[in-house]
C-alpha cells in the first residue's frame, strides 16, 4: 500500500506542478491551453496556481522528510477541495470535457487523503 501511495503521490504532484507552473508563470500558455483561463482575473489563476504548485510539494516533502507528515493528507484535501471546486466551474460553464481531468486528479487526491490519514 506504500509503495501504491508513493506512486500515486508522485503522479499527483506531478500534474499540481505542470498544471499549477502554467498557471503562476506562464499566464499566456494556460490562457492558450485552457479557454476558461480568459475569463479569469489573472490574478485569480496565478493564485490557483500557486496553491497547486504548494500542494504538490505538501504531497511528498512531508512524507518523505518524515517532518510533520500528518501535512501530506491535508495537502492531499485542499487539492482535492481545488479539484472539486474546478470541476463545479466546469460543469457550471458547460465545459462537460474538462471535467474529466477533474475526476482523476480528485480519485488521486482521495486516495492519498484516505492512505495517508
Amino acid at each position: 500500500m506504500n509503495i501504491a501511495l508513493w506512486i500515486v503521490q508522485g503522479l499527483a504532484a506531478l500534474g499540481f506542478v505542470y498544471s499549477g507552473w502554467l498557471k503562476a508563470f506562464q499566464y499566456e500558455k494556460a490562457k492558450a491551453s485552457w479557454g476558461w483561463v480568459k475569463d479569469v482575473p489573472k490574478t485569480f489563476v496565478a493564485f490557483i496556481g500557486v496553491a497547486e504548485l504548494v500542494g504538490a510539494f505538501g504531497l511528498i516533502l512531508p512524507q518523505a522528510m518524515n517532518i510533520a507528515p500528518i501535512l501530506t493528507p491535508i495537502a492531499a484535501t485542499g487539492l482535492a477541495t481545488v479539484v472539486l471546486l474546478g470541476a463545479l466551474f466546469h460543469v457550471a460553464r458547460k465545459e462537460y470535457r474538462d471535467i474529466g481531468v477533474n475526476i482523476v486528479f480528485f480519485v488521486l487526491t482521495a486516495f492519498i487523503v484516505i492512505g495517508r490519514f
